[in-house]
């Protein structure tokens, strides 16, 4: 766990997207999703045809940090089906596999939405870990936008710790910033920040920058002081792109460490 007072990027939690809709979306795509619905309540089948048309009927502009439009309809249309556990993690599983990115995102966030009563409805089986098929499926991926809908609250909450760290990793690689992952203040530790400061000096030993913001994941960990002197000795490097990267990296490091 990461000492109290570290500096780490913490993501805040989703908005219920119900309430994010009644106050921004337009009268006409409010009076389609309530149709949709009451039409996936009473014929669950019917979100497969409702769940792809929420783009076109209701547009894809952002409304927070966390949602666009099109997402947080098709979180609420997921939520009108009267199902849980098993039918429901077949019924995301086939939406998500037949999806475009943009469908595959809606499910992956919606997927904390599960994890608990919905609507005051104690009858409906909870999702439990019956997703993380498709959190994996999707970190096996390259598409970086879905790689972060992946790491929303139900993956960070239950991914075993290796799989998150690699999960994490793999955002680094695909420079997705790490304040868009959530749990990373509470999951961080001291292997995730040892790979970490591995690829610190893999970057620095090619001449390259390190995204800035691994350096508060790296500092309170013991993998820093074993960086700081590989950085260090970096900087004696005969090549002069690589000299400069270390002297870069290693001022970063100093000053996330100098924080703590």
């Amino acid at each position: 766990m990461v000492p109290t007072g570290t500096p780490l990027p913490e993501t805040a939690a989703p908005s219920d997207p119900r309430s994010l809709l009644a106050r921004h979306a337009d009268p006409a795509a409010r009076a389609w999703l309530d149709e949709a619905v009451a039409r996936i309540a009473d014929r669950p089948a019917a979100v497969r045809t409702l769940f792809p048309a929420a783009r076109r009927r209701s547009g894809r502009a952002r409304l927070d940090a966390h949602w666009t439009v099109d997402e947080a309809a098709r979180a609420v249309l997921l939520t009108a089906l009267p199902l849980g556990g098993q039918p429901l993690a077949e019924e995301l599983a086939g939406l998500f596999r037949h999806g475009d990115p943009a469908e595959q995102r809606a499910v992956l966030r919606a997927l904390h939405l599960f994890t608990g009563p919905r609507d005051g409805d104690s009858s409906t089986e909870p999702l439990g870990d019956l997703a993380l098929p498709l959190v994996r499926e999707a970190l096996r991926g390259n598409d970086g936008s879905v790689i972060e809908a992946a790491l929303g609250p139900y993956g960070a909450a239950r991914l075993p710790d290796a799989e998150y760290r690699q999960a994490v990793l793999k955002c680094v690689f695909h420079e997705i910033a790490l304040d868009r992952i959530a749990g990373l203040a509470a999951r961080a530790d001291a292997e995730l920040a040892r790979m970490l400061a591995d690829f610190a000096h893999e970057r620095v030993a090619a001449g390259r920058d390190v995204p800035a913001d691994i350096w508060p994941v790296v500092g309170p960990f013991p993998a820093a002081d074993l960086l700081t002197d590989r950085l260090t000795t970096e900087t004696r490097a005969s090549a002069p792109d690589r000299r400069e990267a270390a002297e870069r990296a290693l001022k970063a490091l100093r000053e996330a460490t100098a924080t703590l």
